[in-house]
């Protein structure tokens, strides 16, 4: 039995002729979609996704699964396409990871070859756009996982042009991570992509990835650019498969960003994703995983960090609905000045999932008497048999931990710095590439000292 993930914003109703374009800033959107990809199998997809927003609307506040998130700022702002410039862009030092030479690029949304490298793949690993898989490939796995219908899901497969491909064949083990980079470009106007990412790892494979969103950080008003990233990554977790996933997101601070990440799980499969978000004017993660077969393994280990006047929002439905699953989350938050952090993690163990074993927690640390948390770790249990834990805190910087710190001779600035890095190490730590882990802290350092 599979259990719906309600994410609170579509309902399955009859689409009705007179609900037609409800939302002006969706219509908008919509017709800044161009597509260049003039595939069939793409286009019955876009038209189904098209007609699903023009019925839709944008969430708002008196939605449950959006009450605390309100995204009226990102109404106010009239977007263009802007494609023009990315093949002016060259790839900054800090956005190639030493350690990882596999790399796919992708600016504003559309594929650069030019700044990608992926050659000497290891057989049976494909890296690329969606050229690089057949067509039987496409069809059973694209815009094919729970909760397409979502209103931002479905505004990023009507704008479906080109998808970040990584298909790893049956029994292949792949040794080194792929790094798939996402970078926004604004120029006089504020601009929207929707890249999309199609992650397929077949029975009895391994492979690790490192989806990063970024912003060019070269230019002088970088930081000021306005822009909208539309996210959207599926990942099938084959039979006995393993994927470990690390999703960054360092936007710009007038950035907003929206991500979609939706897994499924086959039988004896094991994922692990770290997310870090460390940027956006605001931002959300929707995080959703699928069990469809019995004893799997989902690590889930997250943390936000923002100032200013920033939002970020976190919400996950693991839906565990066959016997001997586990699951651990761990989601940290670290929240200065007058930002807003939310979190809200769904766990569903229904009666066919016996003898689970579901732990969740999440860990707030507030810099300033102006930030704010809203926290709401939540578990739906119907099976009898299982071992399940969840919980949260929250907690400002103790001054006797400080004290201590000042009695070993570091002043009082450094010795905060050091506990908020403690704080953020442990799961920055999970990264598996250490250059990306220092640059990160470093990203860390500068956002908490604001």
């Amino acid at each position: 039995m599979s259990i719906p993930i309600n994410v609170g914003v579509i309902h399955e109703l009859p689409l009705q002729q007179n609900l037609l374009d409800r939302d002006a800033f969706l219509t908008n959107l919509l017709s800044l979609v161009t597509t260049t990809k003039q595939d069939g199998r793409l286009q019955d997809l876009r038209n189904s996704a098209a007609n699903w927003v023009r019925h839709s609307v944008i969430p708002n506040t008196r939605e449950e699964e959006w009450r605390f998130t309100d995204l009226s700022p990102l109404k106010q702002v009239t977007f263009n396409n802007n494609v023009e410039t990315i093949h002016e862009l060259s790839l900054q030092d800090d956005f190639v990871l030493p350690e990882v030479s596999q790399r796919l690029v992708f600016v504003n949304g559309v594929y650069a070859p030019n700044l990608s490298n992926i050659a000497d793949l290891p057989s049976g690993l494909k890296v690329g756009n969606l050229d690089v898989l057949p067509g039987e490939v496409i069809q059973e796995y694209l815009a094919q996982a729970e909760g397409s219908k979502e209103v931002f899901t479905a505004l990023n497969t009507a704008a479906l042009n080109d998808v970040a491909v990584v298909w790893v064949g049956k029994n292949v083990v792949v040794e080194n991570p792929i790094h798939l980079l996402f970078v926004s470009v604004s120029g006089e106007s504020a601009t929207i992509s929707q890249p999309r990412v199609l992650v397929v790892a077949e029975s009895n494979s391994q492979v690790s990835l490192i989806e990063e969103y970024t912003n060019r950080r070269d230019a002088e008003n970088a930081e000021e650019e306005v822009y909208f990233t539309n996210g959207v990554t599926e990942i099938w977790v084959n039979e006995n498969a393993q994927v470990s996933h690390n999703r960054i997101v360092r936007e710009g601070e007038a950035a907003f960003h929206v991500g979609k990440t939706a897994v499924t799980q086959a039988r004896y499969s094991r994922y692990n994703c770290n997310a870090v978000t460390v940027g956006g004017k605001i931002s959300r993660h929707n995080l959703e995983i699928l069990q469809t077969g019995e004893q799997t393994e989902t690590t889930l280990n997250g943390l936000t960090v923002i100032a200013d006047n920033q939002l970020a929002d976190t919400h996950s439905a693991l839906s565990l609905n066959h016997p001997h699953g586990v699951s651990k989350q761990l989601h940290k938050c670290i929240i200065g000045d007058r930002a807003h952090g939310v979190f809200n993690g769904k766990v569903f163990v229904p009666k066919p999932a016996q003898l689970t074993d579901a732990a969740q927690l999440n860990r707030n640390l507030l810099l300033s008497s102006k930030s704010r948390i809203d926290t709401k770790p939540q578990l739906e249990i119907t099976a009898d048999n299982v071992k399940c834990a969840h919980g949260a805190t929250v907690s400002q910087l103790e001054d006797d931990q400080i004290f201590y710190l000042q009695s070993r001779g570091i002043d009082e600035n450094n010795a905060r710095k050091l506990l908020v890095n403690a704080f953020a190490t442990e799961i920055i730590n999970f990264i598996p590439v250490p250059y990306l882990r220092e640059s990160l802290l470093k990203t860390v350092t500068s956002l908490t000292n604001k």
